[in-house]
């Protein structure tokens, strides 16, 4: 087992491992255990009581984070003619078509999101496997088809995420890094709850929330109290 440093052995002795911690209390006990000598990222973790087998049971969508992620977000957009401008001007890392196309296919896959205009999507089908596997799809429902490819790319690099269930039933929701300010990170979780709470599936009756942890990527989980969410 990896030995654990000073710090995080600290705030784990503070964790109640069975306890419900209110927002403040969480952020504050993940912060104190973000040890590690980079900016960690801040998870939130949801296990939920649904079926992903079901189609009626999905749970997949954007949240528009108010503080952003902190990331730095690489996005490949596929696009022709004026778009590539557009795209280049809002901030797209890496713009073009069948070039890029045929460089991925390659196995190039040095970016984080990937957009497109509706008119590529028959010619990017061909990257279903490469693409597919590894969530980067362009998907209508997560806004990364778009003919406003411009608007698309700058709601992405203003801290736009997306989510989707996997196969155990759990989201696990990148909410900002261990540097922002206690308000920050407070901001981005409840947004980030309230959004998954929101999607709840009509056909899911009863609990749906099973279980709610959060945190940063190095440090011990600390479980959180839906009901403290504003």
């Amino acid at each position: 087992m990896k030995k654990r440093g000073k710090r995080y052995q600290a705030v784990e002795k503070l964790i109640d491992r069975e306890k419900e911690y209110d927002i403040s209390q969480a952020v504050e006990l993940v912060k104190k255990a973000a040890s590690a000598k980079f900016d960690e990222t801040v998870n939130v973790s949801f296990h939920l009581r649904v079926d992903p087998k079901q189609s009626d049971q999905q749970v997949r969508g954007v949240i528009n984070l108010p503080h952003g992620t902190g990331k730095t977000v690489r996005i490949v957009a596929f696009v022709k003619g004026d778009n590539a401008d557009k795209a280049k001007q809002a901030g797209a890392d890496f713009v073009g078509d069948k070039d890029l196309m045929d460089k991925i296919g390659k196995g190039w896959l040095d970016f984080d999101v990937v957009v497109a205009t509706p008119d590529m999507m028959k010619e990017i089908s061909k990257l279903g496997k490469v693409l597919g596997p590894r969530g980067l799809m362009p998907n209508p429902k997560s806004g990364t088809v778009a003919s406003d490819i411009a608007g698309a790319i700058k709601e992405i690099k203003a801290g736009k995420v997306e989510y989707r269930l996997d196969k155990g039933a759990n989201l696990h929701i990148v909410v900002g890094k261990a540097s922002f300010s206690q308000e920050q990170l407070s901001d981005n979780i409840q947004t980030t709850v309230r959004e998954i709470i929101q999607a709840k599936p009509v056909s899911c009756k009863g609990q749906y929330l099973k279980n709610l942890t959060i945190s940063s990527a190095m440090g011990p989980s600390v479980r959180l109290n839906a009901q403290s969410i504003k």
